[in-house]
């Protein structure tokens, strides 16, 4: 479900509020780790990142969990403190920023218990309900790099090993007094609300999920025994300051992958219970247990509004306002809204892509908000503690570097290539005031972007982005020319970027130039009939779709190719790299026999974990058939043949699709800097990156010109 771009969105947009606090619409930010503090400090950067999502017309925005005993029970010394009153004034400027820009501050609060890497690095053993037992499952992790593991093993930690502590009683009254101190706090600062946090697998979070707690005291057992914690933190805090905050609780509506694990039942049971306590809204999230199988089922769910049956649950059993999360989108949000399934909706990974979501909604500019492609690159740092990047807005933690000054001296500005990195730098430039002339050698915009977006459907929300700013902005499009430096200089540009993208190229090995071997743009000009060999029927399909419009359509690809797709049976995919591995998922929901050959010891890179872990799970259970460090040897006219270690095997192929053996390289560069012109390269063509290389290079270039 993509943003309308007719839709009036009434109902994200209307007041709403939730208990003290009145909020401008029933858009949330969640709480999202930044990493930008400084050993529990709120710093300016910080300031600047939240500040700029409630100029942008976000209406609550909740900041990133925050310790409430710091260092004790803190996942991250770059996370913020709430134990101390030296935390007071990165608090204060935070919610006067926030407030300045016209939105109201949450600051989330919790303990995070077994998460607490900074006890394992300090030598104190984990809080916890009752002492683990059983092995999680870290066979995804065989899909990381060495520099990955080992970075993972030694942010904050230190690579220390954890040890645990069962909670007595003391223990849980202390925390209980934790919290109402770091809720004073909160108050003092003068934030508007605090959100207790009760899932992910935090501490009030595993008191209340029966896979975590086996205790036989007043604290575990029964429902009311395991939530009786989080209901004593609300109490207190209630306690504490009155009706002067919002409380906010967040629960798991449901807790995926082990025996044990929370159900939706007993969420909404303990909703309730929460709502007794004194609660004020409740904010409905999801969380797999074992994040390294199952991380995008949650907390950051790959699926659009994977959470909205567990929030219209909650919703109908509570009687305060409930908060949807979960991949929302801004239709989404507002049927949700307006269907009574939820009282707000959270958007998390949307607000870092375009900060400035709500209030283009508000000026009814729905086709101007820059999408989330659901890339889980803003995530994966959080894994070594580093500060979230997004692949589609560089902007995110710099976001002083907005707006981009006009430029004193408009230039003629030529790019050459229409993917991603070829429209983003037209678009800065023209955003920035230059004239801009984009030259595309196809018939459409998009590049292999486009060709991606059948493998990867949330890639085409940022294509038609792309494709509407630069309409927008005015930018010269002149598809189907081909150039040459001649055509460039003919242009009288002041300058040129280069965004022709990668060459792929064949294997170096005997067979390689059989007809029934492609890399994926003769693949892709075979399904989309812009030519190529193989197949007569699939030729003679994509000359049919061509002329009948149906091949720019992407999903209407994706449902003829579930149909008919006549490449053969047997398919082997050389190189199990990001391409290579969406590819070979692909064909097997088409139910092809699907192998792929990976020359490295890891399949997926450089997807982005968790992603990748996810990716390479889902290839498997739709079996593909993965072989890593596999080489390949010869290609037949009915098999391929390749070496393991010391062994040599051969699988059968009608199809061999080669998704590696890809490199940069800009020749036209050359040529041009040699009659005088001013040329910067970007992209692909410069560095292998991707789509989130493309967008950064092209970025940093257009900005500067």
């Amino acid at each position: 479900m993509h943003t309308s771009r007719t839709a009036t969105y009434e109902h994200l947009l209307s007041p709403g509020t939730i208990g003290p606090m009145r909020l401008a619409n029933r858009v949330v930010m969640p709480a999202m780790d930044m990493n930008l503090c400084d050993e529990g400090a709120i710093e300016e950067q910080d300031v600047a990142h939240y500040a700029a999502r409630a100029a942008g017309g976000t209406g609550l925005v909740i900041t990133s969990a925050a310790a409430v005993a710091y260092p004790v029970g803190a996942t991250s010394r770059k996370e913020p403190g709430l134990s101390d009153d030296r935390f007071l004034p990165g608090l204060r400027a935070l919610a006067d920023a926030v407030h300045a820009a016209g939105a109201k501050l949450c600051v989330q609060a919790t303990h995070h218990g077994k998460m607490s890497k900074v006890d394992t690095a300090d030598g104190r053993p984990l809080f916890v309900p009752s002492l683990p037992v059983g092995e999680r499952d870290m066979s995804a992790l065989r899909d990381n790099t060495p520099t990955e593991l080992g970075a993972m093993a030694t942010a904050v930690s230190e690579g220390k090993t954890p040890t645990f502590r069962e909670a007595t009683e003391e223990d849980i009254a202390w925390l209980v007094g934790k919290f109402a101190a770091a809720a004073r706090r909160v108050q003092q600062a003068g934030a508007d609300a605090i959100e207790i946090h009760c899932a992910h697998g935090y501490v009030l979070g595993t008191f209340l999920s029966r896979a975590d707690n086996r205790r036989t005291d007043a604290w575990g057992g029964s429902l009311e025994n395991r939530a009786r914690l989080a209901c004593d933190v609300i109490r207190a805090v209630r306690a504490e300051v009155g009706d002067s905050l919002a409380i906010l609780v967040r629960v798991a509506g449901k807790e995926y992958g082990e025996e044990g694990s929370l159900t939706t039942e007993e969420a909404v049971t303990a909703s309730r219970l929460f709502e007794a306590a004194g609660a004020d809204a409740i904010h409905v999230t999801g969380w797999a247990r074992n994040p390294f199988r199952d991380f995008t089922d949650g907390p950051l769910p790959n699926q659009v509004g994977a959470y909205a049956d567990l929030a219209r649950a909650v919703k109908d059993a509570v009687s305060i306002p409930v908060i949807a999360v979960g991949r929302v989108l801004p239709a989404l949000g507002e049927e949700l809204i307006a269907s009574g399934g939820a009282d707000f909706v959270a958007m998390g990974r949307q607000l870092l892509a375009d900060p400035e979501l709500v209030g283009k909604l508000r000026e009814g500019r729905a086709a101007s908000v820059r999408p989330c492609i659901n890339c889980y690159v803003c995530v994966e740092q959080n894994f070594w503690d580093g500060v979230p990047v997004c692949a589609v807005n560089p902007a995110l933690g710099n976001e002083t570097l907005l707006p981009f000054p006009i430029v004193a001296t408009r230039r003629h500005v030529v790019v050459v290539g229409g993917g991603p990195g070829g429209m983003e730098a037209a678009r800065v430039a023209a955003e920035r005031g230059h004239r801009v002339t984009l030259v595309e050698k196809g018939d459409r915009l998009g590049g292999s972007a486009w060709f991606s977006q059948l493998t990867t459907p949330a890639n085409g929300p940022l294509l038609d982005w792309l494709q509407h700013e630069v309409e927008r902005l005015g930018v010269d499009v002149r598809l189907g020319e081909a150039v040459d430096a001649d055509a460039v200089a003919a242009l009288a540009p002041d300058a040129v970027v280069l965004a022709t993208g990668a060459h792929r190229g064949l294997p170096p090995v005997p067979g390689a130039d059989l007809p029934h071997v492609h890399t994926g743009d003769t693949l892709r000009g075979l399904i989309t009939g812009e030519g190529g060999s193989g197949s007569r029927t699939l030729r003679l399909l994509g000359a049919a779709g061509r002329m009948s419009g149906l091949t720019r359509d992407p999903e209407r690809i994706r449902e003829l190719t579930r149909k008919v797709l006549p490449i053969g049976k047997d398919v082997v995919v050389i190189g199990g790299s990001l391409v290579g591995l969406e590819l070979a998922e692909f064909l097997a929901e088409r139910r092809k026999n699907v192998t792929v050959l990976e020359h490295g010891s890891q399949a997926g890179l450089p997807m982005a974990i968790p992603r990748r872990w996810t990716a390479v799970r889902k290839a498997t259970e739709h079996g593909v058939v993965v072989h890593r460090d596999a080489e390949v040897v010869e290609i037949t006219a009915s098999e391929v043949h390749y070496r393991v270690g010391d062994e040599l095997a051969r699988v059968a192929a009608d199809l061999v699709v080669v998704a590696s053996y890809v490199e940069a390289g800009a020749p036209l560069a050359d040529d041009l800097r040699a009659r005088g012109l001013d040329v910067h390269v970007v992209g692909d063509a410069g560095d292998v990156g991707y789509i989130q290389g493309a967008i950064h290079s092209a970025w940093s270039v257009a900005r500067t010109l």
